[in-house]
């Protein structure tokens, strides 16, 4: 009778251990038949992450390179806004023409670029306007003491006729002649005298300016102050 007990345990784990085997096997063979799809589920799911981090990667370098463009043009706020006229007037004329563009740019002007140099042929800086009319731009950094005469704005005149711009402006550091300004708004050039390149310095919009174009630089009394404060 215990011998009978006996073999039907063998048995039984015999049974047990052959069906193990075979589960074992069958596992195997699914597996060897799933490998492939399981590889193309697996590759997929490392292209998925490895995509996913290089998207976070240029997310996060372009919202750096964002931080600290807005700085830098917040640093160059600040710095405008402090710059004085007479910080202006220890510029070259390359500096003050790189000023003058900049402020264009400030106020919304496109394509604006520095061109003064030998053979500018009376410009020192182009571009266009932010109502898309083209631009020719002369710069004077001059003593404060010192006057545009009227043939420097017949040259500036030659300049718009030469790059055909629709809008020809004078900025300088000093005063017009009267035969100046009257030459220059009797031909729509529009002149930005020492006081209304303060104004455009310190924040007023360049079109504001075309607005009071010929007046500004005062009468007899405020001439006389002018004289009295520049004159050396």
């Amino acid at each position: 009778m215990a011998a009978k007990r006996k073999g039907k345990a063998v048995r039984r784990r015999r049974a047990a251990r052959n069906k193990a085997a075979a589960g074992a096997l069958a596992a195997l063979v699914l597996l060897a038949l799933l490998r492939p799809v399981l590889l193309l589920y697996l590759g997929a799911l490392l292209a998925a992450a490895g995509i996913s981090w290089m998207v976070w990667r240029l997310w996060r370098t372009n919202r750096l390179l964002r931080s600290k463009d807005t700085a830098w043009r917040r640093q160059e706020e600040i710095a405008a806004g402090q710059r004085t006229l007479a910080a202006i007037d220890a510029m070259s004329g390359t500096e003050f023409e790189e000023v003058v563009a900049e402020l264009c740019r400030r106020d919304g002007c496109t394509q604006v670029r520095r061109v003064g140099g030998s053979g500018d042929n009376g410009a020192d800086v182009l571009g266009q306007l932010p109502d898309g009319r083209t631009m020719v731009i002369q710069c004077k950094r001059y003593a404060p003491h010192r006057t545009i005469a009227s043939r420097e704005v017949r040259d500036l005149l030659g300049a718009k006729v030469h790059f055909a711009a629709d809008v020809a402006i004078f900025v300088a550091t000093t005063r017009f002649s009267p035969q100046a300004e009257a030459f220059a708004v009797s031909h729509h050039i529009l002149t930005l005298h020492r006081d209304f390149f303060g104004l455009w310095n310190n924040g007023t919009p360049l079109l504001s300016l075309a607005e009071v174009n010929g007046r500004g630089q005062g009468e007899a009394r405020h001439r006389a102050r002018w004289k009295q404060t520049y004159s050396k």
